[in-house]
């Protein structure tokens, strides 16, 4: 079970931002979502790979940002730009977010 000081400090830190953004476990359930990305789907415990078309969850970095311990990122070819932060001492849990790069 996760700590809900994780989920208290993932919705004080992202329930602003400005895109859809997930606190996700290492097995992909969503354990918090901000308002943005519950809109698209990605509600509390789903499975966060099964939102959407296969094509949108390829080239997933979660893996590498666990086992690695740093921050991924990849650009689409529609410009936006998808993060995968692990979170700092909990080896279980990442959070993914994405920016449109195309605003201006």
């Amino acid at each position: 079970m996760i700590d809900e000081t994780f989920i208290n400090a993932f919705h004080m830190m992202w329930d602003d931002f400005p895109g859809p953004v997930r606190l996700i476990h290492k097995n992909r359930t969503i354990l918090a979502s901000n308002e943005i990305a519950r809109n698209l789907g990605f509600n509390d415990g789903v499975e966060c790979s099964t939102i959407g078309p296969p094509a949108i969850h390829r080239g997933c970095k979660a893996n590498i940002a666990l086992s690695t311990k740093t921050s991924q990122v990849s650009k689409s070819e529609g410009g936006k730009l998808r993060y995968w932060i692990p979170v700092k001492d909990c080896d279980d849990l990442y959070i993914h977010f994405t920016i449109d790069s195309n605003v201006e």
